[in-house]
């Protein structure tokens, strides 16, 4: 059954995505196309209108997908769609009635909302719109605090190609069932700007739900981020009910915080979700867990650190990886308070070990999500993702944060057992990757496109490199 999905407008690329991990999640599969949904697009709309047709087997799989989707503003059953209020108004007419007369009875309540897409309509036009629909032969009583039934007109406007937005060639007007909508106090709730506990790095609150979405986090699924910091991407799945294992390899972070009642544990408490069953000091490229232990977590999401705001670090120092001092043992009495020394880590060296870690770690059919950076510059190498014999790449949605630089969220599926065989095929895969990335992964090109100037692309071809549109960097991490 072919229902109307309406986004929120953002993220764009995140969102069909989005809808697929939930399809699945809730057991989905009689309409998917290669193991995708089948999609839609109404006549005349853009591919990044918010406006999509799916194809899904039930109303129960539909609402389900928008009471938990962070992109998806609600599912409809479409009633009717045309160019003009009379195109409308046939439209409506001439669908099923034995499909609309269970919603238009006697004893029912009902409420019909007015939206539009690309333009304002004031509060007066939104009730001539709604008198305007008399010909439905509506029962009930209307409720518009908690009705039985809900209806949507929705406008999309054809605005022209000055505000911004995706183009719609012809005005378009939609008339449904609501279905299901998304709790649109979701990410109030969890806001960054009134968590306990924040660090430089912490995941916003949507970022965070959309992760666990890809991770289908659920009530007895387990739930680890290697890259923990102040536990905002475990706050995700905790919400939606999953048991959550963090790690991170600054000890301050995991066991102290800023004080007994401003640390991670804090930011579970604040919103009355179960804490995490651990917390590791740990290193990413010296996992603590025993040589036979595998096949314990069902989803791993994480940030990596790469260098923007955060630089990995490592066990070791710098002394001890060059040989030029010995390995030490910390004495009993300083143990408690000793912080191990640790050097940089690599993007390129960290994500290899995340993977080895998710093929060694997530069950068969596990999930891997995590961040990964990308310079768009066509003469960088970009567009090639880390690879890993034990993986599929499910989905790839990318976020655009400035000009030259954008980070993409990864979607691994676990297929295959961990082997000895597949750990050598891997570090092939990885030495090639090293190869292709070591430009502007390793040698710091990647900072650089973040927080130097952008030059002026006429005064460099006057000879001018120096010359830039604005004489100081500008610092563009609050936008990663």
């Amino acid at each position: 059954m072919w229902y109307l999905c309406v986004f929120y407008h953002r993220l764009l690329d995140y969102r069909k995505a989005e809808v697929e991990s939930l399809a699945e999640l809730f057991g989905e599969n009689g309409n998917h196309k290669g193991g995708k949904l089948e999609w839609k697009l109404p006549l005349h709309h853009h591919p990044d209108s918010p406006f999509h047709f799916v194809d899904l087997s039930s109303d129960d799989i539909a609402r389900s997908i928008a009471n938990r989707s962070i992109l998806v503003k609600g599912m409809y059953e479409l009633w009717g769609v045309g160019s003009d209020y009379e195109e409308l108004q046939e439209s409506i007419r001439n669908f099923p009635e034995e499909r609309k007369s269970p919603y238009l009875q006697q004893g029912s309540t009902f409420k019909i909302s007015v939206e539009s897409f690309g333009k304002a309509i004031s509060f007066q036009e939104q009730n001539e719109r709604i008198q305007g629909l008399a010909y439905i032969p509506f029962k009930g009583l209307v409720n518009l605090r908690n009705p039985d039934h809900k209806f949507s007109l929705m406008e999309a406007a054809d605005y022209g190609l000055n505000n911004g937005l995706p183009p719609v060639a012809q005005r378009t007007i939609f008339f449904g069932r609501e279905v299901g909508g998304a709790d649109r106090k979701l990410i109030p709730t969890y806001q960054l700007k009134s968590r306990t506990y924040l660090g430089p790095t912490a995941m916003d609150a949507e970022m965070a739900f959309l992760m666990a979405n890809q991770a289908l986090a659920t009530p007895g699924k387990l739930v680890y981020d290697p890259f923990v910091g102040t536990g905002s991407i475990l706050v995700g799945a905790a919400h939606f009910g999953a048991m959550t294992m963090g790690a991170d390899i600054d000890i301050r972070v995991v066991r102290d915080g800023r004080g007994p009642d401003c640390n991670v544990w804090s930011n579970f408490m604040q919103y009355g979700l179960p804490p995490p069953i651990s917390l590791l000091r740990a290193d990413n490229n010296l996992p603590p867990w025993r040589p036979g232990l595998k096949e314990i977590f069902d989803a791993i999401i994480c940030d990596p650190p790469y260098g923007v705001r955060a630089g990995g670090r490592k066990s070791g120092g710098r002394k001890l990886l060059k040989g030029t001092v010995a390995p030490y043992t910390v004495p009993d009495d300083k143990r408690t308070d000793h912080i191990p020394s640790t050097a940089a880590y690599s993007l390129v060296e960290c994500v290899h070990d995340l993977l080895n870690l998710a093929a060694k770690m997530l069950v068969m059919g596990g999930r891997l999500v995590f961040f990964y950076p990308v310079l768009r510059e066509e003469d960088c190498v970009f567009n090639q993702f880390p690879e890993h014999p034990c993986f599929t790449l499910l989905s790839s949605s990318e976020q655009i944060l400035s000009s030259r630089y954008s980070r993409v969220l990864l979607t691994m599926v676990k297929h295959s057992s961990y082997t000895e065989e597949m750990a050598e095929a891997a570090k092939l895969k990885h030495e090639e990757f090293r190869e292709n990335h070591l430009k502007w992964l390793e040698d710091g090109n990647l900072h650089s496109a973040v927080f130097s100037p952008t030059i002026d692309p006429q005064l460099a071809v006057a000879g001018n490199c120096n010359a830039t549109k604005d004489p100081k960097p500008k610092y563009r991490g609050k936008y990663v």
